[in-house]
């Protein structure tokens, strides 16, 4: 009875599916105050409205200045990243009531740079039979005048049994969205529910899409479809994407297929990947594979590289890539990890998204490196040494040479302790360690992590944005990414050993961050 205020709705498997039968019960959240209680089968709560949440938010000490943050609660995967009407555009999935996966809408953003990002408050919510349970994951192109949006509309049944269902709506340019009101890829029938996360790419004036799923053996897959004659209401299975599936995953999350020259790079998550095919240390991989070049009639990578790590860091996951009109390969990766909780929960946000990045290949090997407009942030240089004070918003450009050992801290206090980063030249590895920097959490997964280099004349570019780094060895050629929530008094740099050269930038947005 909305009139008495009293609301009675069927519990869920669990507190979160509880929360978003809820949520789905009174179709509008902004229907509760903060007078309002939820009471489950276990606990008694208060509702907390927006403006409660956002008000918590703004406590925080770990909000960012130049990386995309949610305006409200959590942020998660990339989506619909895409260039219409003369503005580059990204979406993010956000469930804006407190830092949890929620019943998930997509929000805006705008960008003329790929650096600086607008929220424009258009959202694709929730709300037809087809996306009852949350908009998903999904993908953008232009066609005509319109923005086509492709994306898991995930539904839930009287028996809590999920249909996932790829299906579209259409942004015209003053960001009105009007759903398609039809299925347009339906789960088949060699497939779990877990079927999801559709990308529209363009080969040769063709479109084709991928979406990630689970079979029946729970193993994970990538098929692929094709619209026919390029319409894409109309799509046709041509088959399993042949990229030499090693079959241990048991699903494969967030696959993106995107192009450098006529090379294919295939962007994926392999959840349950086997450890003796590529080792990892986070709770779920976002990994690649290069091909030599794409056979769509076999649905096939030609001569397909080995599994390699995407990121070496803490956290990128969902990364998502497409080709821009002018041919390059963008990419951006969510800063988080699924069934992780971040120090910022008790703020009510989580998540955040990393700088956009431009792929190439050289002598075989994956690049990733910020578009060219990052360098616009620098206000000011300065020769590279220790610091006992910065802002915690900078680039460092460090050269080290070969045969020989660096540790820097960055985020460092006045005992020294922070984000340790060892360059190791000598023995060909460069090591993080976040373990004395600020609060900790999933340590169950390790507070250190490495990667291998050759021992050569070795460059760094770091970014540090309050609670994120970014690291790209020699350009792009590795890279770590990950989040650390430091102490107040973390805020120095220091040259622990070696003799490391080069410029310390800070950094500036220029207006409100996000």
């Amino acid at each position: 009875s909305y009139k008495e205020r009293i609301l009675i709705v069927e519990g869920g498997s669990d507190r979160n599916s509880t929360i978003e039968n809820i949520i789905t019960a009174i179709d509008e959240v902004h229907l509760l105050t903060d007078e309002d209680i939820i009471v489950t089968h276990d606990s008694v709560r208060p509702f907390v409205s927006l403006k409660t949440i956002q008000e918590n938010m703004a406590k925080s000490p770990w909000h960012t200045h130049y990386h995309v943050e949610p305006t409200s609660g959590l942020l998660n995967d990339p989506n619909g990243f895409s260039y219409f009407d003369g503005k580059w555009i990204l979406f993010y999935q956000n469930f804006p009531f407190g830092a949890a996966h929620g019943l998930k809408s997509w929000v805006q953003l705008e960008s003329d740079d790929l650096v600086h990002f607008d929220e424009t408050g258009v959202k694709v919510f929730p709300d037809t039979p087809l996306d009852s349970h949350g908009a998903y994951s999904g993908s953008a192109m232009q066609f005509d005048d319109k923005l086509f949006l492709f994306y898991t509309g995930n539904v839930r049944d009287e028996n809590w049994i999920r249909h996932p269902y790829q299906i579209g709506a259409l942004m015209d340019k003053e960001g009105k969205i009007e759903k398609i009101n039809k299925i347009l890829i339906d789960q088949p029938a060699d497939s779990t529910d877990h079927f999801r996360d559709p990308q529209i790419f363009n080969f040769k004036g063709q479109y084709y899409a991928i979406v990630g799923g689970q079979d029946l053996e729970k193993k994970g897959f990538v098929r692929l479809y094709k619209a026919v004659n390029n319409d894409y209401t109309n799509w046709v299975e041509v088959g399993d994407l042949d990229f030499n599936n090693d079959r241990t995953a048991y699903m494969m999350e967030c696959p993106n297929l995107v192009f450098v020259g006529e090379q294919p790079i295939l962007l994926y998550c392999p959840q349950g990947l086997d450890k003796a095919v590529l080792d990892y240390d986070n709770i779920y991989p976002n990994m690649y594979k290069i091909g030599a070049s794409f056979d769509p009639k076999q649905a096939r990578l030609v001569d397909v590289s080995e599994l390699q790590n995407l990121d070496y860091g803490f956290e990128a996951y969902a990364t998502q890539g497409f080709n821009a009109p002018d041919g390059r390969a963008l990419t951006v990766s969510w800063l988080g990890l699924p069934d992780v909780a971040y120090p910022s929960d008790r703020y009510d946000h989580q998540g955040a998204f990393s700088l956009v990045k431009e792929l190439s290949i050289k002598d075989g090997k994956l690049y990733q490196y910020p578009v060219e407009a990052i360098k616009e942030l620098r206000s000011s240089s300065s020769e590279f040494r220790n610091k006992e004070v910065t802002n915690n918003c900078y680039e460092l450009e460090l050269a080290f040479e070969a045969n020989s050992k660096s540790e820097i801290v960055l985020l460092a206090d006045q005992e020294g302790k922070g984000l340790s980063i060892t360059f190791d030249i000598a023995n060909g590895l460069v090591i993080v360690d976040r373990s004395q920097a600020g609060e900790q959490y999933a340590q169950e997964f390790g507070t250190t992590r490495t990667c291998p280099i050759e021992n050569q004349a070795t460059t760094a570019t770091i970014f540090i944005d309050h609670s994120i780094f970014e690291i790209f060895i020699n350009k792009g050629e590795k890279v770590f990414s990950g989040r650390v929530f430091p102490h107040a008094n973390q805020t120095g740099i220091l040259i622990k050993s070696g003799t490391p050269t080069g410029t310390y930038y800070e950094l500036d947005y220029g207006r409100k961050a996000h």
